[in-house]
């Protein structure tokens, strides 16, 4: 059995559904399918939460309304079976009559997450209506009944396991099989979520847990490329890359993959490959345990980093010292991405600045601290990269005229990243083109 995740944007109109049903028509095994929000949905739920958080109950209601229109219009042209529309059109009130309920209820956290799982609930129904429709073998497999977290936050792929197994066994007769991405129960049972990008996870997590045979995640571009193309002019797709290289772009800003999930299929030796939905024999990009070549594969911009400087001629070189500061970041729960070290000081950057003040407000007891916003994450992404000399000069020969505030080298082979003012970042991506791939 494969798992197939589709989207936003696969999803986001009536034609792509439908074309989503006849790639899995074409299927040679069983899939089991994760579907994400339509596209703009997840947007809508966030601002109507908000809104109601800030007790605009009028404007929530404008919301919701306008939300409705779409989708009774979605479903209006997406299903021509009276019965099947009848159907969806039911699904659809009933969430929607949901959505007006919650106006007259108090606001908390876990209110929200239910208004936020709307879409994925919604999303998953309406396509079972359309397999309903043209008659296809499924099953609906409820994410809620079998994706959970741990009081951290942290998947519990071994009831993951068991409980979709079970699940599985009673639906062993279907082609189909339909779940939703994103959402999931905490540990207290309440519904909650992944967090952005989390149908991602949720896919590469239910390809460990049934060991399937392979994980697509499908798009609107054809594979993982090797620079931006918003900001680059020409990029290339990339065949093939080893998951430690596809975690590193991931992680460092491109969009095409949620950063959590490569681990799942990477623990299980799970290949992923990334596809394109409006390109279905486009041949995308292939992950797996093996890098197919060395050298720069990739390049990738990771926005809104903070970059912190701590400034101690008395305590840096003293035992401990590193500790301390790790135990600040440690304390307020926001990950480092870079680090850098010299005889009076210390540099690192986070892309979180929810506790920012509160960090360094105790990083101030260990010395002087400088903190600079609005930085960007360049990193340059291959299979060994720190061991071939030629990459280094067309590195930084591709860096001319552009200030760096930092450079990482050595802490991965994998990647070498630069941090810039952001500014500098459309610039550096455009040279680094040049540089690295001879592309203009």
């Amino acid at each position: 059995m494969k798992v197939m995740k589709f989207g936003g944007t696969s999803v986001g109109k009536p034609e792509r559904m439908k074309h989503i049903a006849s790639l899995l028509n074409k299927q040679s095994e069983p899939a089991l399918v994760v579907l994400s929000a339509l596209s703009g949905t997840t947007n809508a739920l966030v601002t109507i939460g908000n809104n109601i958080a800030a007790n605009d109950r009028h404007t929530a209601l404008q919301n919701i309304n306008a939300l409705h229109e779409h989708y009774k219009t979605y479903i209006r042209e997406l299903l021509t079976d009276e019965k099947a529309y009848e159907k969806a059109k039911n699904i659809v009130e009933e969430h929607f009559d949901f959505l007006h309920i919650i106006l007259k209820i108090s606001f908390s956290e876990a209110l929200n997450k239910d208004i936020l799982a709307q879409g994925e609930l919604l999303s998953t129904k309406i396509f079972c209506c359309y397999l309903d429709e043209i008659g296809e073998s499924y099953a609906l497999l409820p994410a809620l009944e079998f994706m959970t977290i741990d009081e951290n936050e942290e998947p519990q792929l071994g009831s993951i396991r068991t409980r979709l197994s079970n699940l599985l066994e009673q639906h062993k007769d279907k082609r189909v099989l339909v779940t939703q991405g994103y959402i999931c129960r905490n540990a207290r049972g309440e519904v909650d979520n992944l967090k952005r990008g989390g149908s991602d996870y949720t896919a590469s997590l239910v390809a460990a847990a049934i060991n399937a045979s392979v994980c697509e995640i499908w798009t609107d571009i054809d594979g993982m490329h090797n620079n931006d193309p918003r900001i680059v002019n020409k990029t290339f797709p990339i065949e093939q890359l080893s998951f430690d290289e596809a975690a590193e772009l991931a992680y460092f800003g491109a969009k095409i993959l949620h950063p959590a999930s490569i681990w799942p299929a990477q623990q299980y030796k799970i290949p992923v490959k990334l596809l394109n939905t409006m390109q279905p024999d486009a041949k995308g990009t292939l992950i797996t345990g093996e890098a197919a070549s060395s050298g720069v594969k990739a390049v990738a911009a990771k926005d809104n980093i903070y970059a912190i400087k701590i400034r101690s001629g008395r305590m840096l070189l003293a035992y401990g010292f590193l500790r301390k500061v790790f135990e600040v970041f440690e304390k307020y729960k926001t990950p480092i991405d870079m680090i850098t070290t010299s005889e009076v000081a210390v540099s690192l950057t986070i892309d979180n600045a929810e506790h920012l003040k509160h960090i360094v407000k105790e990083l101030e007891a260990l010395g002087t601290v400088e903190v600079d916003e609005n930085q960007t994450i360049v990193c340059v992404v291959g299979h060994n990269i720190n061991e071939t000399e030629e990459i280094i000069k067309k590195l930084f020969g591709s860096i001319k005229n552009i200030p760096i505030r930092m450079v990482s080298y050595g802490g991965s082979p994998h990647n070498i990243s630069l941090l810039v003012a952001a500014e500098y970042k459309n610039q550096l991506l455009q040279q680094l083109n040049r540089g690295m791939f001879g592309l203009s």
